[in-house]
């Protein structure tokens, strides 16, 4: 398997990956992703199988704003390419590829690259089922997030470098 980064070309796959992973209030659509590879396509990490399927992948814009904000979903224009803070607004893998530590692989990927590109760190929200697995990579939680995104109670996590 190996992790690219992404082109407008993926964005089918990447729709179809988000679509089978999150609920449809909380999943982004393929006019989110189309505004998204159309700014930052590097800051798409996908992870494929031996064949070339995409089968996990992270995304997120890159702002010196240091909390995720859920207009930050919608809008490409926060994008700043020499912002502090690499934001994470997805980690997705297919459920049949799930409990292999693809995420994991390509977390990691995200991490070292917002390192070497001088970020302070990387910021995410997640479910408190989820705040463990964060934590092992190095994220803390910071309490639970104003979010409300898709309708659901999220808590802000950051990994500071």
């Amino acid at each position: 398997m190996k992790i690219r980064t992404a082109t407008m070309a993926d964005l089918a796959a990447v729709t179809a990956v988000e679509a089978a992973c999150f609920p449809p209030a909380e999943a982004a659509k393929e006019d989110d992703f189309t505004a998204r590879l159309g700014v930052y396509p590097d800051h798409f990490w996908l992870l494929e199988d031996e064949t070339g399927a995409l089968v996990s992948f992270v995304n997120g814009l890159v702002t010196d704003e240091p909390i995720l904000r859920d207009e930050m979903y919608a809008d490409a224009g926060f994008h700043n390419e020499q912002g502090a803070w690499q934001m994470i607004f997805g980690v997705n893998t297919l459920p049949e590829y799930r409990r292999q530590g693809l995420a994991e692989q390509v977390l990691r990927r995200v991490i070292e690259d917002a390192k070497a590109q001088g970020r302070r760190g990387c910021v995410l929200t997640c479910k408190e089922a989820l705040v463990h697995y964060y934590a092992k990579l190095g994220f803390v939680s910071e309490g639970v997030s104003e979010s409300v995104h898709g309708g659901a109670v999220w808590y802000d996590m950051r990994l500071t470098f």
